[in-house]
């Protein structure tokens, strides 16, 4: 308990603007679900012949996995806010479409019979007898959409839009840290109960209000929203810095902001926690973030997808600073010196009792040993790809995990060896082996400024200030920065101001 306390206070502002950002996405979707399902369903109630193809429509769209759908949108939406609102949209709409309609629909047919009588027309009908007697069963299908989507919402984080799914995000990533996964996920929970209790209340009073109940939930949906943009509007923003899931990326963009906002006019926001690389890229080309850091190998390998020409680290940069010119008008600044490649880990345990020292020692123990690999090094040929083909293994047992869960896999016995990066704080923490390449599998892999050519051209002056990191950060420097920042709980910016200013980049 008094470790999850010291995390509650240290993430303080962290956690009001995360659940801020939950809440106000959770309710921009629903008023986007509550603008499209309630005149649909009404509409469906006078065509009934296509009320049940339609609902079916909107069933079917609910049970597509979230991520499915999150993927889905990226190519057209790119990352960030919108495509996490319009997923979440799509979820919410069954249930306000289906009450909306089968509300109106069970209307006793005497009373419609009556109204009719009276001289009513059918819009007349609707508005004065039958939406008022439905708008009960109507507020039970906005509350349970409402609970529907303050759920889905934490997986927003996996595309950069933000809300408490980021805690959670975090503590995965940092080894299933637990408090960090409570921090995000009891805020969530708390969330959906307090909007469903007042969802409820708006429930009971619908009975007697009538339409007009939808119309108050709506105008307080939409103040809450707007209120940051009336009391604190944000300045404008030149350039937008993203970065990759964890710790490091985190604080290469801070110092990337620091030194900008140091040495120009230029005014940076930072997306941290973008996602897995092809989501970052993607954000990159879509023109939703201007800068990331990315490593030379993932460039050459990933992006390019070419082998390395050399080993040698100014030649592999070379490469990668020609190719993504040509294939994508990207330019690569100057890259740093710590090199992040990957690495294939053990425990000492496990390498002294299998005498475990080069990767194509793990051939004899193949159909024994229980492989944890990222799914991303599992499908790279910089990965397990590649290990398949240049150390002939085939690895009976691999499970495929989060970078976050494999070391705490390892650590727990589930797993044999992990797919690992050199200059992840872990590798210290749990004294974990790294077994040589001598194939030269992996290319090196240092961190440098990525970004389009207009971005360069539009502001030349980024190319002199980003390239002061170049040669700078080392391995060990790097390991204990990330180290401060997942053991020690610093924020990335605090690491990241005192290394600009110790290296004099920075003015205290």
């Amino acid at each position: 308990m008094n470790e999850f306390l010291s995390v509650l206070d240290q993430r303080q502002g962290q956690l009001l603007e995360t659940t801020w950002e939950h809440l106000q996405i959770s309710l921009i979707a629903l008023i986007f679900a509550v603008i499209i399902s309630v005149p649909l369903g009404l509409l469906l109630t006078r065509y009934q012949r296509v009320a049940d193809p339609v609902i079916g429509v909107s069933a079917v769209l609910q049970t597509i996995p979230s991520l499915a759908v999150l993927a889905f949108l990226i190519p057209f939406l790119g990352i960030g806010k919108v495509p996490a609102i319009v997923a979440l949209t799509i979820y919410g709409l069954l249930p306000i479409l289906r009450n909306t309609y089968t509300g109106v629909k069970e209307v006793s047919p005497p009373l419609k019979e009556a109204a009719t009588a009276m001289g009513m027309n059918s819009f007349k009908r609707l508005t004065k007898v039958e939406l008022p007697i439905a708008m009960p069963v109507i507020m039970a299908g906005i509350r349970t959409s409402m609970v529907l989507i303050v759920g889905t919402t934490t997986i927003a984080a996996l595309i950069g839009a933000g809300g408490l799914g980021e805690l959670i995000l975090l503590g995965i990533d940092r080894g299933a840290d637990i408090n960090l996964i409570i921090l995000g996920a009891i805020p969530a929970a708390l969330l959906a109960i307090i909007l469903d209790i007042i969802l409820r209340g708006f429930e009971k009073i619908s009975a007697k209000s009538g339409f007009k109940s939808i119309i108050v939930l709506m105008l307080a949906a939409i103040l809450i929203v707007a209120a940051p943009l009336m009391v604190n509007p944000s300045k404008g923003t030149d350039l937008v810095i993203g970065g990759k899931l964890g710790s490091e990326p985190a604080i290469l963009i801070n110092m990337y902001k620091l030194l900008i906002e140091e040495e120009s006019d230029l005014n940076v926001a930072l997306e941290p926690g973008l996602g897995k690389t092809a989501f970052v890229f993607e954000a990159l080309q879509g023109g939703e973030i201007d800068i990331y850091p990315e490593f030379t190998g993932t460039a050459l390998v990933t992006h390019l997808d070419q082998q390395a020409e050399s080993n040698d680290r100014q030649e592999v940069y070379q490469q990668a600073k020609q190719g993504m010119k040509e294939e994508y008008n990207m330019e690569f600044l100057q890259p740093m010196a710590f090199n992040n490649t990957y690495a294939v880990a053990t425990t000492q345990e496990m390498a002294e009792e299998y005498n475990l020292e080069e990767i194509g020692d793990l051939k004899p123990i193949e159909d024994e040993i229980t492989a944890g690999f990222t799914l991303e090094f599992t499908n790279r040929y910089d990965g397990y790809v590649g290990m398949q083909e240049v150390y002939n293994l085939d690895i009976d047992n691999i499970r495929t995990m989060e970078p976050g869960i494999r070391e705490q896999a390892l650590a727990n016995g589930e797993v044999d060896v992990i797919d690992a990066y050199a200059t992840d704080s872990y590798m210290v923490e749990l004294g974990l082996v790294t077994l040589d390449d001598p194939e030269n599998l992996f290319p090196p892999y240092q961190g440098a400024p990525l970004m389009r050519e207009e971005t360069l051209e539009k502001y030349p002056e980024l190319e002199g200030i980003l390239n002061q990191l170049g040669g700078k950060i080392t391995d060990q420097e790097m390991r204990q920065m990330n180290y401060q920042v997942d053991y020690e709980g610093r924020t990335p910016n605090e690491v990241a101001r005192e290394y600009l200013i110790n290296e004099g980049l920075l003015e205290n």
